[in-house]
């Protein structure tokens, strides 16, 4: 049985990840998704789609902002200026997602550079778009993380901004040291006794 072009394609895409060491999803018979492993930005998956004549590669970066949606969206209207092979493009609930499209017949001569091109701006972008969409939850997180003794490690990179006097649900969230034994000892001994 022959291959057809599709399948030789999502084949090409299979063998290029194998030689990335890179995972990979197959969804059906035209569409495949690979595992991008980034810094920032832990897991890309790109969903690679083909069609008649072209292939669509889409990445979910980050989910619609709670807050600053205005700032938020200018900012990715200012990234997609800038030329290259991905855009951002946000879905019907304001989440938003990188994507490139190209010939079919170009796909597997240049999946290597749009595949960089999706990780390096998912990579590159995803903190500061966490800054500009999340940052009231961001505060609220890590000062009960702090508050409880917990690890703020998930939030290490940005220390900085959310440590600092600018994080108003640290002093909500602190939590008065226990009494010392000798202040418990002294409240006993001033409690009035009552009678029973």
């Amino acid at each position: 049985m022959t291959m057809t072009d599709t399948e030789a394609i999502l084949a090409g895409v299979r063998e290029w990840a194998d030689e990335n060491g890179v995972d990979i999803d197959p969804v059906d018979d035209a569409n495949i998704v690979v595992v991008l492993p980034g810094e920032k930005k832990l897991k890309t998956n790109v969903s690679i789609s083909v069609a008649a004549r072209t292939v669509q590669l889409q990445a979910f970066i980050i989910r619609h902002p709670d807050e600053n949606a205005e700032a938020f969206n200018r900012w990715l209207l200012m990234k997609n200026l800038k030329p290259g092979p991905v855009a951002f493009a946000l879905d019907k609930l304001g989440d938003v997602h990188l994507v490139a499209s190209v010939p079919r017949h170009r796909l597997l001569e240049e999946l290597d550079s749009l595949l960089g091109a999706i990780l390096a701006t998912a990579d590159s972008s995803f903190n500061e778009l966490l800054q500009l969409g999340f940052l009231t939850g961001m505060k609220k997180e890590w000062a009960w993380r702090v508050s409880r003794g917990e690890s703020t490690r998930n939030l290490a990179a940005f220390e900085d901004v959310l440590s600092g006097p600018n994080n108003e649900f640290l002093q909500e969230a602190a939590i008065e040291p226990p009494p010392s034994p000798e202040m418990q000892a002294e409240t006993r001994t001033q409690t009035p006794a009552t009678d029973t």
